[in-house]
């Protein structure tokens, strides 16, 4: 016969310690999964209505174009290049190569799942959107593929997403924060300034990538990695599957 639980406790008991428990959870859901994407889908309606977009989008394009010089234009087609998704393939890739030699699977999945996911995203978005990009004067770096969302925008994210949660239990995250919180600004500033994206696309590719790389992260559980001992040993997290995650797979 079972013994009967002595840790029993009433509902509300139950679910008062268990919100205890798992509040950060509960918040970084409702902060980095749910807000985002009622953004995105706030600015995807409106835009679907009105592929003008917002009254603020022309105001701040002109502001950003008012500041143009030749020293900006040439900084700007730089932070262009360096912000195209090809140019974050080798990048991810040689991380993904690191993952895989220091057998940090865990890692590697969610490396995998995110930037796939976010390049899947981008491109369905785009060809359902249908928004045409600025025309607001002649561009020293035209595009011809479709505004909404920005695939610059949603690179930079889902980039330096992935560095934050794989450096989450360092003291790397901090470097990383703060440089690639510059890097998002820059990549947007100079999609702006040459006149190829709206301030609605840029802002959309930032919440549709910051609710999926946080939504994937909360999922595949990145972060739970615990740092490396002096002797380098990998934690067992990352090469084998969490209790709740075997009981899934072995469940019938």
């Amino acid at each position: 016969m079972k013994k009967p639980n002595k840790e029993s406790q009433s509902p509300l008991s139950f679910l008062k310690n268990l919100l205890i428990a798992r509040w950060r959870s509960l918040l970084l859901l409702l902060i980095g999964v749910y807000l985002p994407l009622q953004v995105f889908e706030i600015l995807t309606v409106n835009i679907w209505k009105n592929q003008a977009g917002f009254p603020w989008d022309v105001p701040i394009l002109l502001a950003v174009h008012s500041t143009a010089n030749p020293q900006l234009d040439v900084l700007a087609v730089t932070l262009g290049i360096i912000g195209l998704p090809w140019t974050a393939i080798p990048i991810l890739g040689a991380i993904a190569i690191i993952l895989l030699l220091q057998k940090r699977w865990r890692s590697l999945a969610y490396l995998l799942t995110a930037s796939m996911g976010s390049v899947i995203i981008n491109r369905t978005a785009k060809q359902l959107m249908h928004r045409v990009r600025p025309q607001l004067w002649q561009s020293i770096a035209p595009e011809s593929s479709f505004a909404f969302p920005s695939a610059h925008a949603m690179t930079s994210i889902t980039l330096v997403a992935i560095l934050l949660f794989l450096t989450w239990t360092s003291s790397w995250r901090w470097l990383v924060l703060i440089f690639g919180s510059l890097y998002i600004i820059a990549i947007a500033w100079c999609r702006l300034y040459l006149g190829v994206h709206f301030p609605s696309d840029i802002l959309a590719g930032w919440m549709v990538a910051l609710g999926w790389t946080i939504g994937v992260s909360l999922i595949i559980k990145p972060y739970r990695t615990k740092a490396k001992s002096i002797y380098g040993d990998r934690a067992d997290d990352e090469t084998t599957l969490l209790p709740e995650e075997r009981n899934l797979v072995t469940k019938k």
